[in-house]
């Protein structure tokens, strides 16, 4: 019997490995007796404070890799901190959308498909019914040959400023969210030799919505790695801070932006998170580290 379940697990092992690129089985196997956390902050060139909160929550705190939207007016300064932070793993946040009322942004190129009339992206990636009408991604009648322009313009600028870029990844899932859009940024994704998110990994759960306060994100941060199993988890947050310029960010629906994302960085960058971390020995990595071969 016990024969049979080391042939299962070895099976299983041999399995995983050959449908998780980049996961060698070498690195497959240590990963049944070991927590792999990665824990990813977003939006990084989108505003100082994002900026300035995900270096922190990465210097200070447990974020392993930052996704950077290349279109973004704090762009430039993004790419100065992650030149300050070599080792701070980035992914490009392929951007169709801008989500927030007071503060917009728009494609690199000159796709009059994918804007609204004031020429910046469209804030949502479907309309919603408690948004004004005509503010839908999907409803703008966007052209793919367009799309496919502009992903690649943010890529490439990425790659010129950004030495350890290692994946791509989706603002709000607009990139990816119909088959076509999918098959064409995985289509961009082996083309530039950048894997797109990690499928291999479990989610580990969130810090709780806009209305929880930054102890009780504390709190479900703890509870979260106290009860991770072996395998590979991805946590994915919003670092900020709860600054002037945050404050004058929002969207119907979500208008304690500055507060909620602070909340974040302060659990990210929490002393007790820090030592259930170590007392369990959970390892926390990067997107590359996963893809390492």
């Amino acid at each position: 019997m016990r024969k049979l379940l080391r042939l299962a697990a070895l099976a299983a092992l041999l399995w995983t490995t050959a449908v998780s690129p980049g996961i060698n089985a070498e690195t497959a196997a240590s990963q049944p007796a070991t927590i792999r956390l990665l824990v990813r902050g977003d939006d990084i060139g989108s505003c100082h404070a994002a900026n300035l909160a995900c270096i922190q929550a990465y210097r200070e705190g447990i974020v392993r890799s930052v996704e950077v939207m290349v279109c973004c007016s704090w762009f430039p300064e993004a790419v100065q901190l992650l030149k300050e932070n070599p080792d701070l793993d980035v992914g490009v946040h392929l951007t169709l959308t801008s989500e927030w009322e007071s503060c917009k942004w728009g494609p690199l190129t000159h796709g009059a498909s994918l804007v609204d009339p004031n020429g910046y992206f469209f804030p949502t990636t479907s309309q919603r019914k408690d948004f004004p009408p005509n503010t839908g991604f999907l409803q703008s009648k966007w052209k793919i040959e367009e799309v496919e322009k502009e992903l690649r313009a943010q890529i490439e600028r990425a790659r010129t400023h950004i030495r350890q870029v290692s994946h791509l990844s989706a603002h709000m899932g607009t990139a990816t969210c119909t088959p076509e859009l999918s098959a064409l940024v995985e289509r961009l994704s082996k083309e530039y030799g950048l894997p797109l998110d990690a499928p291999m990994a479990r989610r580990a759960g969130g810090l709780g919505g806009p209305k929880t306060t930054a102890a009780e994100k504390e709190a479900a941060l703890i509870k979260i790695l106290e009860s991770l199993q072996p395998g590979l988890w991805l946590m994915v947050e919003h670092p900020g801070l709860d600054t002037p310029e945050m404050q004058a960010l929002s969207h119907r629906g979500y208008e304690n932006v500055a507060a909620d994302r602070d909340g974040v960085t302060r659990a990210l960058t929490s002393e007790r998170a820090k030592r259930v971390i170590k007392e369990r020995g959970i390892q926390l990595v990067s997107y590359a580290d996963v893809y390492k071969k």
